[in-house]
């Protein structure tokens, strides 16, 4: 029932370092994929700034270390641990996580890419799907001995997107072998399926303790906008004629807020298998506001264990 939904003190317009004001991660270790730019940087700044290790598996080691530089120099006492890591190829990912030797109490599958041309990852997965899905469930799976070992149970919190409205997960035609791929749909399916990835985790792990949710991080202009025409951009009323991004845009460090607090409020103790927004738990989606809400098929219990074996089956070849 909408009584039982879960809310914070936090809003839309918090910050990622205002939800872990007062969060003590010292001692912990989390891991932040997507942080050489946008929302990732700014997690793994509020992680680091509780006090907690921060993984940054990285495409660009480059740009990796000019991101640590800069953080480090914010917050001088901040650890983090770079390493390099493609979530489009199955061996990059599991290569990188067989580095990873400390328990990890927190994993962030911030990592995305939207609305890309048609293609495919090496492992010859649909491109979106297969980085945003199932690059982040070969990680999570990777790290699962990790992730085990938290001290108070681990978290994993999967980045979905308002966008898994346009389209579920088409179990029949996931890599748009038969019908004429959309970038849109495709992304679509990648962020309902992110979210399925959540329900999915937790009912597997729940009792080894890791939990997992799904975040929704509001509006954004971040890199992931480079496959977008600025016409595009415009019509959609994104930004306006003179390029200002619309105001109801948040900035990153609001954009991250969701996914850190997922991440660390006391609040989601035990819980997993839910979808946030602005802080709060979403309620059903509704046509009266359709830029909130959450749609049934992106928490469906039955879609999500198919989900579930389709990751499975798609790792394992």
């Amino acid at each position: 029932s909408i009584m039982s939904l879960i809310t914070s003190p936090f809003g839309y317009r918090s910050s990622a370092l205002e939800v872990v004001a007062n969060i003590d991660l010292r001692g912990r270790h989390a891991l932040v994929t997507g942080a050489t730019s946008g929302l990732g940087v700014e997690t793994a700044r509020a992680l680091a700034h509780a006090g907690a290790t921060v993984y940054l598996p990285v495409r660009d080691l480059e740009r990796g270390r000019a991101v640590v530089d800069q953080l480090t120099r914010d917050i001088p006492s901040a650890r983090f641990v770079l390493g390099e890591m493609d979530l489009g190829s199955l061996t990059s990912v599991r290569t990188y996580a067989a580095t990873v030797e400390q328990p990890l109490d927190i994993l962030v599958a911030n990592a995305g890419i939207m609305a890309t041309p048609a293609g495919r990852t090496v492992d010859g997965f649909e491109l979106q799907l297969g980085t945003n899905t199932f690059g982040h469930f070969a990680l999570v799976t990777s790290l699962l001995s990790n992730l085990r070992r938290a001290s108070d149970g681990s978290r994993v919190v999967m980045l979905s997107s308002i966008a898994h409205r346009i389209a579920g997960v088409d179990f029949d035609d996931p890599h748009f072998t038969i019908r004429p791929y959309d970038p849109w749909v495709s992304y679509g399916q990648s962020k309902s399926a992110c979210s399925l990835l959540g329900v999915a985790l937790t009912a597997h792990y729940a009792t080894d303790g890791l939990l997992a949710n799904a975040v929704h991080p509001g509006g954004i202009m971040t890199g992931l906008q480079k496959h977008m025409t600025d016409d595009d951009i415009r019509s959609r009323g994104w930004v306006d004629d003179q390029g200002v991004a619309n105001p109801l845009f948040k900035t990153p460090a609001e954009g991250a807020s969701t996914a850190t607090w997922a991440a660390t409020t006391p609040a989601l103790a035990g819980v997993g298998g839910r979808y946030f927004e602005d802080c709060q738990e979403a309620k059903p989606w509704e046509s009266s506001s359709p830029m909130t809400g959450v749609m049934p098929h992106a928490l469906n219990p039955d879609a999500a264990q198919r989900l579930w074996e389709l990751c499975q089956k798609a790792v394992a070849d």
